[in-house]
């Protein structure tokens, strides 16, 4: 079931719009600068819960990289498809800026000999993990408006299969996964808050005694 579904939008359902898409969506480069200036923008200027969700999202994506995806990627070493069959692969073309490559058509080609050795294992994905992070720390801070963010979590976890990169388990494991880390990070940093905000930070504890904030809003 998981390599028919891999060939089945790897191979069958795809076209030149999706051809960019799904790899502009899959290139974190191109977004950095973004994500650098929201993180910015809700440290100055989104009081404390930007800087709650901002300090959650850092440590939740540290914790997950060190002692979950780095450490399972090696332990498991699952071979991506790319590395063990011949695969429909989508490549932006160079710029500078990185981002003038979405008005470039990319490169389409089929993997060979040369990608086996390249990229590392399969699961968990990275890029899965990392925005299946953000999404739940969006929910959580900042509600309704949050959930907007598992539009981007879906697609990109689409795109990572679209590019011969990942498993569809990989991606759905990987799902799970992360958002069970996300909330048990949350429901840890909030113990600590709760046991030490108060003689460290009084005054600051009376405004905010939950790092979530209002659950009401």
């Amino acid at each position: 079931m998981d390599q028919t579904i891999f060939h089945f939008i790897n191979e069958q359902w795809t076209n030149p719009v999706l051809d960019l898409f799904m790899a502009a969506i899959s290139d974190a480069k191109i977004w950095q600068p973004f994500f650098v200036g929201i993180a910015l923008y809700l440290l100055i200027f989104g009081g404390f819960k930007g800087r709650v969700f901002v300090f959650y999202v850092l440590i939740a994506l540290a914790i997950s990289d060190y002692f979950l995806v780095r450490p399972l990627k090696s332990a498991l070493d699952r071979r991506r498809p790319k590395q063990v069959e011949k695969v429909r692969m989508v490549q932006l073309q160079k710029a500078n800026p990185k981002i003038l490559t979405l008005a470039k058509k990319p490169a389409i080609r089929f993997s060979d000999q040369s990608d086996r050795a390249q990229s590392g294992p399969s699961f968990p994905s990275g890029h899965m993990a990392n925005n299946t992070v953000i999404a739940v720390m969006c929910v959580l801070l900042f509600r309704r408006w949050g959930w907007l963010y598992f539009i981007v979590v879906a697609a990109v976890g689409y795109s990572r299969i679209y590019l011969g990169a990942h498993w569809p388990s990989d991606v759905l494991a990987t799902f799970f996964m992360s958002a069970g880390e996300a909330l048990l990070v949350v429901a840890l940093l909030e113990v600590i808050w709760r046991w030490a905000a108060p003689r460290l930070a009084p005054a600051v504890f009376a405004r905010h005694p939950s790092l979530l904030g209002d659950q009401n809003q």
